[in-house]
């Protein structure tokens, strides 16, 4: 397969790219335009395969995306590119709804302009696979219940709205056109390459320099972590083994509380980097709790025996596991990390 990737620079795209390069016999056409969160160097080890390409494009520019498509023809498409941090969409929401939303209707009908002059042989077989996540669900508050496939849409901020936005038109573009499309959620993300501006890698960098480690409100927030890498095997398996207009429900079965998450960073710490910075007797003594965000909400939890059912993935990692082996990566690789840090045009938001 030749396969589209949008967003294939940022944390879980490039996870993507990577896994495709390294794992199969695919060729990967990686479409990112590059904004803060992108980083070319998450791709070092795979960027002079002959099966890869990079094309610096906005999703929003349709006559480049049609030059795309002509050029490279792609047999897949999967939809990575979004603007994903739930504090930035809460100061500017505008840049969320233009490239969740309008970035997703221009992809949406460049590609399905491609896919309309396609043979009869190839367009049956041509894939568009829009990656979502399970915070359009809302919020399941303190109870037993998981989100499914059938949970009806309840975004509480910018973010999970904009992304609710675009999931729904990719199912009116599947139930009005017969576009082939397939939508899936996936829990909180976390692993190597990962923006050091949400919970875990800002929790990991700001111990390593003995700043405050963050918590919102009681730190009693609840979320499904899902390491990257066993979240990309299962994308990888949805178009390649997923049904057209299905959903499915992406999770780690590892549900945390942020004080919790927290705290085994620090338990990590203490023995992978006994050696503290100035000052500092524990990591634990550096957890500070600041004003709740607005419309944070309490708990997510995936259920995903489907896609367990249907196409035989399930996750490799447990938390122990998986937060392991994102620490020891963050200790590995402080070039990656420092260079995102000192890059002036990164911006990264510190709570």
């Amino acid at each position: 397969m030749k396969i589209l990737v949008t967003g294939g620079a940022g944390f879980i795209g490039s996870a993507v790219v990577r896994y495709i390069i390294l794992n199969t016999n695919d060729e990967v056409v990686n479409v990112d335009k590059l904004t803060y969160s992108g980083n070319l160097e998450s791709l070092s080890d795979i960027k002079e395969s002959e099966r890869y390409c990079f094309e610096q494009v906005d999703i929003c520019d349709s006559s480049e995306l049609k030059r795309v498509f002509l050029k490279h023809r792609p047999n897949v498409v999967m939809h990575l590119a979004a603007e994903s941090h739930v504090d930035r969409s809460i100061y500017r929401p505008s840049e969320f709804i233009e490239t969740n939303i309008v970035g997703t209707y221009t992809l949406l009908e460049s590609s399905r302009t491609y896919w309309n002059k396609l043979e009869d042989r190839n367009q049956a077989t041509f894939r568009f696979h829009h990656v979502s996540t399970d915070e359009v669900y809302g919020n399941l508050e303190r109870t037993d219940a998981l989100f499914t496939e059938d949970t009806p849409y309840s975004p509480s901020n910018p973010y999970s709205a904009s992304k609710a936005s675009s999931d729904h038109l990719v199912r009116a573009w599947l139930r009005t056109f017969s576009f082939p499309t397939i939508v899936t959620h996936c829990s909180n993300n976390y692993g190597p390459y990962h923006f050091p501006e949400k919970l875990i890698p800002l929790t990991i960098l700001n111990a390593f320099e003995g700043k405050p480690l963050t918590i919102y409100g009681d730190g009693m927030q609840i979320r499904d972590w899902l390491y990257v890498e066993d979240h990309v095997r299962a994308l990888y398996k949805v178009i390649t083994e997923g049904k057209v207009g299905e959903t499915y429900n992406i999770g780690g079965n590892n549900e945390k509380t942020n004080m919790e998450v927290v705290e085994s960073i620090c338990s990590l710490l203490e023995k992978l980097l006994p050696s503290k910075p100035k000052g500092v007797k524990k990591y634990q003594d550096l957890i500070t709790y600041v004003k709740e965000r607005p419309g944070h909400d309490i708990r997510y939890a995936i259920d995903s025996s489907k896609i367990q059912r249907e196409l035989n993935w399930k996750p490799r990692e447990t938390f122990d596991s998986g937060i392991r082996k994102t620490v020891n990566w963050y200790l590995c690789n402080k070039t990656w990390w420092r260079n995102v840090l000192e890059h002036p045009k990164k911006e990264v938001r510190l709570r």
